[in-house]
């Protein structure tokens, strides 16, 4: 199987994409997560606030939409501990609710 990358927006400029895409790379980057995510009405859930919160703020800035983004600290929460605050999200939240919205998993304590 090859080799196929996803590139985060810290570690990528549009050139090496185009680049690597221009050589058969099959490349995603960030902001084509969130897309990808959308399109199948899927909540994205990451431990990459920095990035993720960017990319919510600018679509929101363009008025683009997005299914919806969790969040969470890298480290912060055991396993268990991230099951229970995502699934208290999703008890209390409809797709509908989380329809271009960012939660933080600290927040559902």
């Amino acid at each position: 199987m090859t080799i196929r990358l996803y590139l985060d927006d810290d570690s990528l400029t549009k050139a090496l994409v185009k680049a690597l895409r221009e050589r058969g790379v099959d490349v995603v980057t960030t902001s084509e997560v969130v897309a990808y995510a959308s399109e199948q009405g899927r909540v994205l859930c990451s431990f990459n606030t920095r990035d993720f919160y960017r990319i919510h703020s600018e679509w929101v800035a363009q008025a683009k939409s997005h299914a919806g983004i969790i969040l969470a600290l890298q480290q912060r929460y055991s396993v268990g501990e991230q099951m229970r605050r995502i699934l208290r999200i999703i008890a209390s939240m409809s797709a509908e609710n989380m329809k271009d919205r960012v939660e933080f998993l600290n927040a559902w304590g």
